[in-house]
């Protein structure tokens, strides 16, 4: 049975000029302890999909779904008190961009604390305990004292390492992540890669990578979704992918990669737009979707 089986989602924002459609009819299947990339250029709607199914969406989205299934269970047919048992539990996500994500007023230790309090009822000592164990796991050095600090004392890194501790406080079955590595630099994106991809083997969760770096997909992910204007345009596992693509817009993204350009000037999805676009019946949405 999947972790996650969503059906024919679609979301779709209220906006000045009318309804405006980020993610149109896409089906998400997640197995146990699988790695799931969903790759496309900003304006996809990979974030959007994923906070739909996390229920943090602002009140101008509207969200519809065939099915929305986790672990055998119908998230649509749930109220939001049952579904906030479960979001950040079994089911967490990790932010872009930390140093937003972490809340300025608050120290690190009481943002950890704060999720083992909701989800786990664990006395004051043992959420303490709990978070140094967190810390520790995540790679902080004086986890003890660290607890103390605030996110502008520590660097984007380190914070990044935070947003992963909260997000597998509880033993998640399901770990979202997205664009993880964003604003870090090379040496840390790999640290993180590493930890994540650890971590996931270790507790046997599903992990769901957000991303637009084709690199990270092939070092991390078992399969591959690929959007491009709230659309799915391909499914496949990481080497049929790599080695034979099937929609063009796969083929242009795949052709943008610094390691296959072949000319002087390095091809952009601009390059081959009108191909896939063309290729497609359907008319798809505009590329400023509100990630």
């Amino acid at each position: 049975m999947p972790l996650l089986d969503i059906k024919n989602l679609t979301v779709s924002f209220e906006t000045s000029t009318g309804p405006f459609m980020a993610v149109n009819g896409i089906d998400i299947t997640v197995e146990p302890r699988e790695v799931l990339a969903v790759v496309g250029e900003s304006g996809s709607g990979k974030s959007v999909s994923m906070l739909a199914v996390m229920g943090l969406l602002p009140s101008s989205a509207t969200v519809k779904a065939d099915s929305m299934m986790f672990d055998g269970r119908d998230m649509l047919a749930m109220s939001a008190s049952e579904r906030r048992k479960i979001i950040g539990r079994e089911v967490a996500m990790i932010f872009q961009e930390p140093m937003a994500s972490l809340n300025p007023c608050f120290t690190i230790g009481f943002q950890i604390e704060e999720v083992l309090r909701k989800h786990l009822s664990l006395g004051k000592s043992e959420r303490r305990k709990r978070a140094i164990e967190l810390l520790t796991l995540v790679g902080i050095p004086d986890p003890a004292d660290r607890l103390n600090s605030y996110p502008h004392q520590m660097s984007g890194g380190q914070c990044q390492r935070v947003m992963i501790a909260i997000a597998i406080a509880c033993n998640p079955k399901l770990l979202i992540a997205d664009e993880p590595t964003t604003a870090l630099d090379v040496t840390i994106q790999k640290q993180i890669l590493d930890l994540l991809m650890k971590l996931q083997e270790e507790h046997g969760m599903g992990l769901i990578m957000i991303t637009h770096n084709m690199g990270v997909v092939a070092e991390t992910a078992d399969r591959v979704v690929v959007q491009y204007k709230g659309r799915k345009m391909e499914e496949a596992d990481v080497l049929s992918l790599f080695e034979n693509p099937q929609s063009n817009y796969t083929k242009a993204l795949l052709a943008a990669l610094p390691d296959n350009a072949t000319g002087d000037r390095l091809p952009t999805i601009g390059d081959f737009q009108h191909q896939f676009e063309a290729a497609s019946a359907v008319k798809t949405p505009p590329l400023e979707a509100p990630l």
